[in-house]
Protein backbone atom coordinates (compact mmCIF):
# COMPACT_ATOMS: atom_id res chain seq x y z
CA UNK A 1 0.00 0.00 0.00
CA UNK A 2 0.89 3.72 -0.77
CA UNK A 3 0.89 6.39 1.99
CA UNK A 4 -1.97 7.24 0.94
CA UNK A 5 -3.91 4.14 1.30
CA UNK A 6 -3.50 2.72 -2.26
CA UNK A 7 -3.01 -0.94 -3.40
CA UNK A 8 0.19 -0.22 -5.70
CA UNK A 9 -0.26 -3.75 -7.34
CA UNK A 10 -4.09 -2.63 -8.38
CA UNK A 11 -2.60 0.32 -10.06
CA UNK A 12 0.20 -1.48 -11.76
CA UNK A 13 -2.50 -4.12 -13.07
CA UNK A 14 -4.91 -1.73 -13.77
CA UNK A 15 -1.92 0.29 -15.61
CA UNK A 16 -0.80 -2.56 -17.34
CA UNK A 17 -4.23 -3.09 -19.38
CA UNK A 18 -4.14 0.54 -20.34
CA UNK A 19 -1.15 0.22 -21.64
CA UNK A 20 -1.92 -3.09 -23.87
CA UNK A 21 -4.80 -1.40 -24.67
CA UNK A 22 -2.83 1.54 -26.23
CA UNK A 23 -0.12 -1.02 -27.58
CA UNK A 24 -3.44 -3.01 -30.15
CA UNK A 25 -5.01 0.38 -31.03
CA UNK A 26 -1.79 2.56 -31.48
CA UNK A 27 0.59 0.34 -34.40
CA UNK A 28 2.37 2.45 -37.27
CA UNK A 29 0.60 0.09 -39.73
CA UNK A 30 -2.44 -2.46 -39.11
CA UNK A 31 -0.95 -4.56 -41.57
CA UNK A 32 2.12 -5.31 -39.64
CA UNK A 33 1.11 -5.48 -35.97
CA UNK A 34 2.90 -8.38 -34.16
CA UNK A 35 -0.10 -11.30 -33.78
CA UNK A 36 -0.39 -11.46 -30.14
CA UNK A 37 -1.49 -7.31 -30.22
CA UNK A 38 -3.87 -8.11 -32.49
CA UNK A 39 -7.43 -9.81 -30.98
CA UNK A 40 -8.28 -13.21 -32.51
CA UNK A 41 -10.30 -12.86 -35.39
CA UNK A 42 -12.82 -15.16 -34.19
CA UNK A 43 -12.58 -18.27 -32.35
CA UNK A 44 -9.42 -18.89 -29.98
CA UNK A 45 -7.60 -15.43 -28.00
CA UNK A 46 -4.35 -13.80 -28.10
CA UNK A 47 -2.54 -11.74 -25.65
CA UNK A 48 -4.34 -8.54 -26.56
CA UNK A 49 -7.99 -10.73 -25.96
CA UNK A 50 -6.79 -10.42 -22.25
CA UNK A 51 -6.15 -6.89 -21.57
CA UNK A 52 -9.94 -5.96 -21.84
CA UNK A 53 -10.93 -8.58 -19.07
CA UNK A 54 -8.15 -7.44 -16.93
CA UNK A 55 -9.21 -4.04 -16.74
CA UNK A 56 -12.66 -5.30 -15.68
CA UNK A 57 -10.65 -7.66 -12.88
CA UNK A 58 -8.80 -4.34 -11.68
CA UNK A 59 -12.72 -2.83 -11.76
CA UNK A 60 -13.53 -5.94 -9.66
CA UNK A 61 -10.54 -5.46 -7.11
CA UNK A 62 -11.41 -1.59 -6.20
CA UNK A 63 -14.47 -2.76 -5.95
CA UNK A 64 -14.31 -5.06 -3.20
CA UNK A 65 -11.35 -3.50 -1.11
CA UNK A 66 -14.35 -0.86 -0.81
CA UNK A 67 -16.11 -3.50 1.98
CA UNK A 68 -16.55 -4.00 4.71
CA UNK A 69 -18.11 -0.75 4.90
CA UNK A 70 -21.35 0.50 7.07
CA UNK A 71 -24.43 1.09 5.71
CA UNK A 72 -26.79 1.60 8.87
CA UNK A 73 -28.70 4.25 8.19
CA UNK A 74 -30.84 4.66 5.21
CA UNK A 75 -28.27 8.10 4.37
CA UNK A 76 -25.84 5.50 4.35
CA UNK A 77 -27.64 3.45 1.86
CA UNK A 78 -28.69 6.00 0.04
CA UNK A 79 -24.85 7.69 -0.49
CA UNK A 80 -24.07 4.00 -1.34
CA UNK A 81 -26.77 3.89 -4.09
CA UNK A 82 -25.97 7.40 -5.54
CA UNK A 83 -22.61 6.56 -6.09
CA UNK A 84 -23.11 3.46 -7.68
CA UNK A 85 -25.68 4.77 -9.85
CA UNK A 86 -23.88 7.93 -10.75
CA UNK A 87 -20.38 6.52 -11.48
CA UNK A 88 -22.80 4.10 -14.13
CA UNK A 89 -24.16 6.51 -15.91
CA UNK A 90 -21.31 8.48 -16.03
CA UNK A 91 -19.22 6.04 -17.62
CA UNK A 92 -22.23 4.98 -20.28
CA UNK A 93 -22.03 8.81 -21.46
CA UNK A 94 -18.63 9.03 -21.51
CA UNK A 95 -18.70 6.31 -23.88
CA UNK A 96 -21.00 7.49 -25.66
CA UNK A 97 -19.27 10.82 -26.21
CA UNK A 98 -16.02 9.26 -27.18
CA UNK A 99 -18.06 7.52 -30.08
CA UNK A 100 -19.38 10.62 -30.82
CA UNK A 101 -16.23 11.48 -31.70
CA UNK A 102 -16.28 9.66 -34.82
CA UNK A 103 -18.85 12.34 -36.01
CA UNK A 104 -16.42 14.97 -35.27
CA UNK A 105 -13.80 12.75 -37.65
CA UNK A 106 -16.31 11.92 -40.19
CA UNK A 107 -17.28 15.56 -40.58
CA UNK A 108 -13.07 17.00 -40.53
CA UNK A 109 -12.47 14.53 -43.30
CA UNK A 110 -10.88 11.36 -41.73
CA UNK A 111 -11.62 8.33 -43.19
CA UNK A 112 -14.60 6.18 -41.07
CA UNK A 113 -15.59 2.34 -42.24
CA UNK A 114 -19.40 3.06 -41.13
CA UNK A 115 -21.02 6.14 -41.99
CA UNK A 116 -21.35 10.15 -41.25
CA UNK A 117 -23.06 11.77 -38.65
CA UNK A 118 -25.60 10.32 -36.10
CA UNK A 119 -27.20 8.12 -37.75
CA UNK A 120 -24.12 5.86 -37.88
CA UNK A 121 -22.52 6.39 -33.79
CA UNK A 122 -21.86 3.33 -32.16
CA UNK A 123 -23.95 2.68 -28.92
CA UNK A 124 -21.95 -0.21 -27.03
CA UNK A 125 -18.53 0.29 -26.27
CA UNK A 126 -15.83 0.01 -23.63
CA UNK A 127 -16.68 2.57 -21.20
CA UNK A 128 -19.75 1.48 -21.74
CA UNK A 129 -19.36 -1.98 -20.71
CA UNK A 130 -16.79 -0.90 -18.16
CA UNK A 131 -20.13 0.97 -16.47
CA UNK A 132 -22.98 -1.93 -16.97
CA UNK A 133 -20.54 -4.05 -15.84
CA UNK A 134 -19.17 -2.20 -12.69
CA UNK A 135 -23.14 -1.16 -12.23
CA UNK A 136 -24.36 -5.35 -12.32
CA UNK A 137 -21.70 -6.29 -9.64
CA UNK A 138 -22.54 -3.83 -7.21
CA UNK A 139 -25.65 -4.61 -7.39
CA UNK A 140 -25.09 -8.44 -6.83
CA UNK A 141 -22.48 -7.02 -4.00
CA UNK A 142 -24.75 -5.35 -2.10
CA UNK A 143 -27.78 -7.94 -2.52
CA UNK A 144 -25.80 -10.71 -1.42
CA UNK A 145 -24.09 -9.05 1.33
CA UNK A 146 -23.54 -10.23 4.84
CA UNK A 147 -24.79 -7.94 8.34
CA UNK A 148 -22.45 -8.40 10.94
CA UNK A 149 -24.17 -7.63 14.71
CA UNK A 150 -21.93 -3.87 14.62
CA UNK A 151 -23.84 -3.43 11.20
CA UNK A 152 -20.92 -3.52 8.64
CA UNK A 153 -21.72 -4.89 5.40
CA UNK A 154 -19.35 -7.62 4.01
CA UNK A 155 -18.53 -9.35 1.14
CA UNK A 156 -20.37 -13.03 0.76
CA UNK A 157 -17.68 -14.91 -0.91
CA UNK A 158 -20.41 -17.89 -1.54
CA UNK A 159 -22.96 -15.77 -2.83
CA UNK A 160 -20.58 -13.69 -5.40
CA UNK A 161 -19.47 -17.52 -6.28
CA UNK A 162 -22.76 -18.49 -6.84
CA UNK A 163 -23.56 -15.58 -9.02
CA UNK A 164 -20.97 -16.21 -11.01
CA UNK A 165 -21.58 -19.61 -11.82
CA UNK A 166 -25.59 -19.14 -12.65
CA UNK A 167 -24.46 -15.76 -14.99
CA UNK A 168 -21.78 -18.08 -16.69
CA UNK A 169 -23.99 -21.26 -16.98
CA UNK A 170 -26.94 -19.29 -17.91
CA UNK A 171 -25.35 -17.33 -20.64
CA UNK A 172 -24.01 -20.49 -21.99
CA UNK A 173 -26.96 -22.13 -21.83
CA UNK A 174 -28.81 -18.97 -23.78
CA UNK A 175 -25.96 -19.60 -26.46
CA UNK A 176 -26.69 -23.14 -27.22
CA UNK A 177 -30.65 -23.27 -27.13
CA UNK A 178 -31.71 -20.48 -27.73
CA UNK A 179 -32.95 -19.81 -31.38
CA UNK A 180 -31.80 -17.00 -33.40
CA UNK A 181 -34.35 -16.64 -36.52
CA UNK A 182 -32.57 -17.63 -40.03
CA UNK A 183 -29.62 -19.16 -38.28
CA UNK A 184 -31.38 -21.40 -35.61
CA UNK A 185 -29.63 -22.18 -31.89
CA UNK A 186 -26.29 -23.06 -30.94
CA UNK A 187 -24.72 -21.22 -34.21
CA UNK A 188 -21.85 -19.19 -32.98
CA UNK A 189 -20.83 -17.43 -36.53
CA UNK A 190 -20.63 -13.56 -36.74
CA UNK A 191 -23.69 -13.28 -38.49
CA UNK A 192 -25.70 -16.14 -36.22
CA UNK A 193 -24.89 -15.48 -32.58
CA UNK A 194 -26.91 -14.58 -30.26
CA UNK A 195 -25.53 -11.59 -28.62
CA UNK A 196 -25.34 -9.70 -32.72
CA UNK A 197 -29.14 -10.74 -32.68
CA UNK A 198 -30.05 -9.13 -29.62
CA UNK A 199 -27.22 -6.05 -30.25
CA UNK A 200 -28.96 -5.60 -34.01
CA UNK A 201 -32.48 -5.94 -32.81
CA UNK A 202 -31.93 -3.55 -30.10
CA UNK A 203 -29.46 -0.78 -31.52
CA UNK A 204 -29.87 -2.04 -35.20
CA UNK A 205 -27.13 -2.35 -37.32
CA UNK A 206 -25.78 0.94 -38.20
CA UNK A 207 -25.04 1.57 -34.33
CA UNK A 208 -23.06 -1.45 -34.03
CA UNK A 209 -19.24 -1.69 -34.22
CA UNK A 210 -18.37 -0.76 -37.87
CA UNK A 211 -16.02 -3.42 -38.36
CA UNK A 212 -18.11 -5.93 -36.62
CA UNK A 213 -18.14 -8.53 -39.71
CA UNK A 214 -18.45 -5.76 -41.66
CA UNK A 215 -19.82 -6.52 -45.49
CA UNK A 216 -21.40 -4.77 -48.41
CA UNK A 217 -25.07 -6.25 -47.82
CA UNK A 218 -24.56 -5.95 -43.90
CA UNK A 219 -22.49 -3.29 -42.67
CA UNK A 220 -22.30 -5.33 -38.73
CA UNK A 221 -23.52 -8.20 -37.06
CA UNK A 222 -22.30 -8.39 -33.97
CA UNK A 223 -20.63 -5.85 -31.85
CA UNK A 224 -17.27 -6.87 -29.15
CA UNK A 225 -19.05 -5.02 -26.57
CA UNK A 226 -22.52 -5.46 -26.84
CA UNK A 227 -25.38 -5.68 -24.47
CA UNK A 228 -25.71 -8.98 -23.68
CA UNK A 229 -22.49 -10.27 -23.61
CA UNK A 230 -22.12 -7.23 -20.66
CA UNK A 231 -23.38 -10.91 -18.17
CA UNK A 232 -20.40 -13.07 -18.43
CA UNK A 233 -18.16 -9.75 -18.32
CA UNK A 234 -19.40 -9.13 -15.33
CA UNK A 235 -17.83 -12.27 -13.94
CA UNK A 236 -14.87 -10.96 -14.83
CA UNK A 237 -15.62 -7.96 -12.18
CA UNK A 238 -16.72 -10.45 -9.93
CA UNK A 239 -13.74 -12.81 -10.03
CA UNK A 240 -12.06 -9.45 -8.71
CA UNK A 241 -14.36 -9.12 -6.27
CA UNK A 242 -13.41 -12.43 -5.04
CA UNK A 243 -9.99 -11.64 -5.20
CA UNK A 244 -10.14 -8.50 -2.73
CA UNK A 245 -12.24 -10.45 -0.56
CA UNK A 246 -9.39 -12.85 -0.30
CA UNK A 247 -6.99 -9.43 0.70
CA UNK A 248 -8.56 -8.44 3.05
CA UNK A 249 -9.98 -12.01 5.01
CA UNK A 250 -6.04 -13.37 4.38
CA UNK A 251 -3.78 -10.88 4.02
CA UNK A 252 -0.51 -12.97 4.63
CA UNK A 253 -2.22 -16.18 2.99
CA UNK A 254 -4.17 -14.36 -0.11
CA UNK A 255 -1.26 -14.89 -2.81
CA UNK A 256 -1.26 -18.15 -2.80
CA UNK A 257 -5.06 -18.91 -2.43
CA UNK A 258 -5.30 -16.76 -5.38
CA UNK A 259 -2.66 -18.05 -7.50
CA UNK A 260 -4.55 -21.57 -7.00
CA UNK A 261 -7.29 -20.89 -7.94
CA UNK A 262 -6.27 -18.69 -10.83
CA UNK A 263 -4.28 -22.18 -11.70
CA UNK A 264 -7.80 -23.32 -11.98
CA UNK A 265 -9.64 -21.04 -13.67
CA UNK A 266 -6.60 -21.05 -16.48
CA UNK A 267 -7.12 -24.59 -16.95
CA UNK A 268 -10.93 -24.95 -16.89
CA UNK A 269 -11.20 -22.19 -19.67
CA UNK A 270 -8.76 -24.37 -21.81
CA UNK A 271 -10.85 -27.26 -20.83
CA UNK A 272 -13.86 -25.95 -21.67
CA UNK A 273 -12.89 -25.00 -24.82
CA UNK A 274 -13.99 -28.06 -27.11
CA UNK A 275 -17.73 -27.92 -25.32
CA UNK A 276 -17.98 -24.29 -25.69
CA UNK A 277 -15.38 -22.39 -27.84
CA UNK A 278 -13.36 -19.72 -26.36
CA UNK A 279 -14.18 -16.44 -28.00
CA UNK A 280 -13.82 -12.53 -26.91
CA UNK A 281 -15.97 -11.34 -29.89
CA UNK A 282 -18.95 -12.72 -28.07
CA UNK A 283 -17.57 -13.20 -24.42
CA UNK A 284 -17.94 -16.95 -24.00
CA UNK A 285 -18.51 -18.02 -20.83
CA UNK A 286 -15.33 -20.37 -21.22
CA UNK A 287 -13.37 -17.24 -22.43
CA UNK A 288 -14.28 -15.27 -19.24
CA UNK A 289 -12.85 -18.05 -17.26
CA UNK A 290 -10.04 -18.69 -18.82
CA UNK A 291 -8.79 -14.32 -18.80
CA UNK A 292 -10.44 -14.25 -15.16
CA UNK A 293 -7.34 -16.94 -14.41
CA UNK A 294 -4.75 -14.73 -16.63
CA UNK A 295 -5.92 -11.48 -14.38
CA UNK A 296 -5.72 -13.26 -11.65
CA UNK A 297 -2.14 -14.78 -12.33
CA UNK A 298 -0.81 -11.50 -13.25
CA UNK A 299 -2.01 -9.77 -10.07
CA UNK A 300 -0.56 -12.59 -8.26
CA UNK A 301 2.70 -11.88 -10.44
CA UNK A 302 3.37 -8.34 -9.29
CA UNK A 303 2.55 -8.64 -5.51
CA UNK A 304 5.70 -10.95 -5.68
CA UNK A 305 7.72 -8.95 -8.30
CA UNK A 306 6.60 -5.61 -6.56
CA UNK A 307 8.25 -6.53 -3.31
CA UNK A 308 11.67 -5.88 -5.11
CA UNK A 309 12.02 -1.90 -5.26
CA UNK A 310 14.03 -2.21 -8.28
CA UNK A 311 11.00 -4.04 -9.71
CA UNK A 312 8.79 -1.76 -8.30
CA UNK A 313 10.57 1.10 -9.74
CA UNK A 314 10.62 -0.04 -13.36
CA UNK A 315 7.14 -0.55 -13.24
CA UNK A 316 6.35 3.09 -11.95
CA UNK A 317 4.98 3.93 -15.55
CA UNK A 318 2.23 1.62 -15.41
CA UNK A 319 1.66 2.73 -11.81
CA UNK A 320 1.26 6.45 -13.19
CA UNK A 321 -1.65 5.08 -15.77
CA UNK A 322 -3.53 2.70 -13.77
CA UNK A 323 -3.54 5.54 -10.85
CA UNK A 324 -5.75 8.02 -13.49
CA UNK A 325 -6.37 5.02 -16.18
CA UNK A 326 -10.30 6.24 -17.67
CA UNK A 327 -8.09 9.86 -18.36
CA UNK A 328 -5.30 7.73 -20.15
CA UNK A 329 -7.92 5.80 -22.08
CA UNK A 330 -9.45 9.43 -23.07
CA UNK A 331 -6.05 10.62 -24.32
CA UNK A 332 -5.21 7.57 -26.32
CA UNK A 333 -8.56 7.79 -27.94
CA UNK A 334 -8.45 11.25 -28.89
CA UNK A 335 -4.58 10.78 -30.30
CA UNK A 336 -5.73 8.14 -32.09
CA UNK A 337 -8.75 10.30 -34.02
CA UNK A 338 -6.05 12.71 -34.64
CA UNK A 339 -3.85 10.03 -36.38
CA UNK A 340 -5.98 9.87 -39.04
CA UNK A 341 -5.88 14.00 -40.22
CA UNK A 342 -3.72 14.42 -42.61
CA UNK A 343 -1.56 17.15 -41.02
CA UNK A 344 2.09 16.42 -41.29
CA UNK A 345 4.28 17.34 -44.28
CA UNK A 346 6.18 14.49 -45.89
CA UNK A 347 6.96 14.83 -50.27
CA UNK A 348 5.67 17.79 -50.97
CA UNK A 349 1.98 16.41 -49.29
CA UNK A 350 0.36 15.94 -46.21
CA UNK A 351 -0.10 12.74 -44.63
CA UNK A 352 -1.24 11.01 -41.16
CA UNK A 353 0.78 11.40 -38.20
CA UNK A 354 0.22 7.90 -37.68
CA UNK A 355 1.49 6.85 -41.34
CA UNK A 356 4.45 9.98 -40.50
CA UNK A 357 5.41 8.26 -37.64
CA UNK A 358 5.58 4.70 -39.25
CA UNK A 359 7.89 5.86 -41.90
CA UNK A 360 10.32 7.74 -39.16
CA UNK A 361 9.89 4.45 -37.36
CA UNK A 362 11.29 2.36 -40.64
CA UNK A 363 14.22 4.58 -40.77
CA UNK A 364 15.39 3.79 -37.86
CA UNK A 365 14.13 -0.07 -37.40
CA UNK A 366 14.27 -2.17 -40.99
CA UNK A 367 11.63 -4.47 -39.62
CA UNK A 368 8.28 -3.50 -40.48
CA UNK A 369 6.58 -4.86 -37.84
CA UNK A 370 9.12 -3.53 -34.99
CA UNK A 371 8.68 -0.46 -36.60
CA UNK A 372 4.86 -0.68 -36.00
CA UNK A 373 5.49 -1.77 -32.60
CA UNK A 374 7.98 1.25 -31.59
CA UNK A 375 5.24 3.72 -33.02
CA UNK A 376 2.41 1.77 -30.71
CA UNK A 377 5.13 2.35 -27.64
CA UNK A 378 5.92 5.76 -28.54
CA UNK A 379 2.04 6.45 -28.26
CA UNK A 380 1.87 5.29 -24.91
CA UNK A 381 5.04 7.18 -23.93
CA UNK A 382 3.17 10.39 -24.63
CA UNK A 383 0.09 9.45 -23.00
CA UNK A 384 2.05 8.08 -19.87
CA UNK A 385 4.26 12.00 -20.14
CA UNK A 386 1.16 13.40 -20.12
CA UNK A 387 -0.56 12.38 -16.60
CA UNK A 388 2.49 11.58 -14.83
CA UNK A 389 2.33 15.09 -12.97
CA UNK A 390 -1.29 14.65 -11.94
CA UNK A 391 0.93 11.26 -10.51
CA UNK A 392 3.85 13.15 -8.64
CA UNK A 393 0.69 15.55 -7.38
CA UNK A 394 -1.07 12.07 -6.12
CA UNK A 395 -4.26 14.03 -8.28
CA UNK A 396 -6.54 10.54 -9.36
CA UNK A 397 -9.77 11.77 -11.31
CA UNK A 398 -12.63 9.39 -10.48
CA UNK A 399 -15.88 9.93 -11.90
Amino acid sequence: MTGTGRLVALDVLRGLAVAGMILVVSPGDWGQAYVQLQHANWNGATLADMVFPTFLFSVGIALGLSFPRRLETAGDRRLFWTRLLRRTALLILLGLLVEATYVWTIAAGAPYPGGPGLAHIRIPGILQRIGLCYGLAGILLLATNRRDPDGMIRINPLAIVGCIVVILIGYWLLLIFVPVPGFGAGVLTPAGNLPGFVDRTLFTEPHLWPLGSATAARPATYDPEGLLSTLPATANVLFGILSAWALRRYPDRALGYIAVVAALLFSAGLALDPLLVINKRIWTSSFAVLSGGVSALALTALMVVLRSRGAALMLTPFQVLGGNAVLAFLISTLMSRLSGFSLLPEGGRLIAPQLWGYHRALDLVPNPQLASFVCAVAVLALVTAAIWPLHQRAIHFRL
